[in-house]
């Protein structure tokens, strides 16, 4: 876990926060696509070096799923460390557990696993989109629904809000709290602007799992 809560909130408020994207069918794909297929094209600035990109260590499939049934979300569990202070996930059709924040999944009984994820604006479909309403500018995820993270099921408790200048003072999110979830997208806009709210929905771990 990184030593302080300012570090991790500077880092996670882009992690889920990138996802400013117009998405276009594109036969054949000329880049990263989304869940539908559609070629991803970042704003401007939020494309992460190669230097980065290899500091990150991204993993895009460790062969583990990351799936909410209540939404129909069913996608890859990739990995990913924070560098620089920042999180950019590399894709669009995965969920990402942040190695070096938190604890793994192994030991997720003793603290808080993190995962984030993009949502896409401009006809994009990535996994954040199904966890948000737009229109409602609320999670689509309620307390009761189930999130499954590999083998272990957590029961979603609640979700916040935030602006995303907001996420660095929230000292309660970054607690290594045993036995939580805290998952991170944007929540877009009606108006398809750019996001300015992170969406942070909070889960815990069932009884008996690991």
């Amino acid at each position: 876990m990184m030593g302080t809560a300012a570090l991790i909130a500077a880092t996670v408020i882009l992690a889920a926060g990138a996802a400013g994207v117009i998405a276009t069918r594109a036969v054949p794909a000329s880049g990263p696509v989304d869940l539908k297929g559609n070629v991803v094209h970042l704003d401007p600035g939020d494309t992460p070096s190669p230097q980065i990109l290899q500091r990150m260590h991204a993993v895009t499939n460790t062969g583990s799923r990351f799936v909410v049934p209540s939404v129909g979300l069913d996608v890859p569990l990739g990995s990913l460390d924070v560098v620089d202070d920042e999180i950019t996930p590399p894709g669009f059709t995965s969920a990402y557990r942040v190695d070096n924040l938190g604890v793994p999944l192994s030991r997720a009984a003793q603290g808080t696993v993190f995962v984030v994820m993009h949502s896409l604006r401009g006809g994009g479909v990535g996994p954040g989109n199904y966890l948000i309403d737009v229109d409602a500018g609320t999670s689509r995820v309620h307390p009761g629904a189930i999130i499954r993270v590999g083998d272990l099921t957590y029961t979603v408790t609640g979700s916040q809000t935030l602006r995303k200048s907001a996420v660095p003072d929230k000292s309660s999110l970054w607690a290594n709290t045993p036995g939580r979830l805290v998952v991170f997208t944007c929540l877009q806009v009606p108006a398809q602007t750019e996001s300015v709210d992170n969406l942070v929905v909070l889960a815990r771990l069932e009884v008996g799992a690991k």
